[in-house]
């Protein structure tokens, strides 16, 4: 029987973008959408749902959506370049939100700030208009298998 990593990398080595969010409960239950861009990078997509809705005044997308979505951008990130037989494992996780998330489609992309034998430190941005005025902004903390 396969591990999940293994099964993992069958998926990302067949490009099924979607088979891998399918893989990941608490991914396909938010709605994370991701594809590779012509650059080699990631690109995440949360489509907007009335159900990611947190304060139906403004209105605003919940804050643990936004949350969600970027950690599940991260892990996804750093199992899609590595070849390892076990999942990371979060360390910490430490979000900032820099402004109110719209009822809209909200974007992110992951950076590593570094990538030890043991630990990866990421960097998570998520925006919806404009890549430049970011809804929230991460930084990430893994122990590496």
């Amino acid at each position: 029987m396969k591990s999940y990593m293994q099964r993992f990398q069958a998926l990302r080595d067949a490009g099924d973008f979607a088979g891998i969010i399918d893989s990941i409960p608490y991914a396909r239950l938010l709605g994370v959408e991701f594809a590779e861009e012509s650059d080699g990078r990631l690109l995440f997509t949360l489509p907007f749902r009335q159900a990611s809705i947190g304060y139906p005044i403004l209105p605003a997308l919940h804050g643990g959506v936004i949350g969600g979505f970027m950690e599940n951008a991260a892990l996804i990130q750093l199992m899609w370049v590595r070849e390892s037989g076990e999942p990371p494992k979060t360390i910490d996780f430490s979000l900032d939100y820099l402004r109110s998330g719209k009822p809209d489609t909200l974007y992110a992309r992951c950076e590593f700030t570094r990538q030890g034998k043991r630990i990866a430190n990421m960097q998570i941005t998520a925006w919806q208009d404009d890549e430049n005025k970011p809804v929230a902004v991460a930084r990430a903390h893994f122990l590496l298998n």
